[in-house]
């Protein structure tokens, strides 16, 4: 089964990291995916930019509209992703709590499931 883990960080913990403290995080972020990759868990992993550097796109009525942003007082915001492939979700959790961003916010874990229709 294929499981989302989105990374979730706690803004004001991951603003008080030093550049050194940012540096160590990345490289055991890195070396964490390299041995979930070797194991034939990782399918894919990547960061996202800060929210600010975001838009948001909505359709209504058909017409779309992109604004800026989220701009939302948040305590908590996305900072990636990670695809993996796990036996069942206990295994699944497991395989995030290895994840050391989860020292600076939460790991959710979602099963994901294809979208089909029945003819194909």
């Amino acid at each position: 089964m294929k499981f989302l883990c989105q990374v979730w960080f706690e803004t004001a913990e991951i603003a008080k990291l030093s550049e050194e403290e940012g540096r160590k995080l990345t490289q055991d972020s890195i070396d964490n995916d390299n041995r979930l990759r070797e194991s034939g868990h990782l399918i894919v992993a990547n960061a996202l930019r800060e929210p600010h550097t975001a838009k948001t796109v909505r359709v209504r009525q058909g017409e779309p509209t992109v604004t800026d942003g989220p701009f939302a007082e948040i305590k908590e915001h996305l900072g990636g992703f990670v695809l993996i492939e796990a036996q069942d979700m206990k295994e699944a959790a497991e395989i995030a709590a290895t994840f050391p961003v989860a020292r600076y916010g939460m790991i959710e874990v979602r099963a994901t499931f294809d979208i089909r229709f029945p003819n194909e």
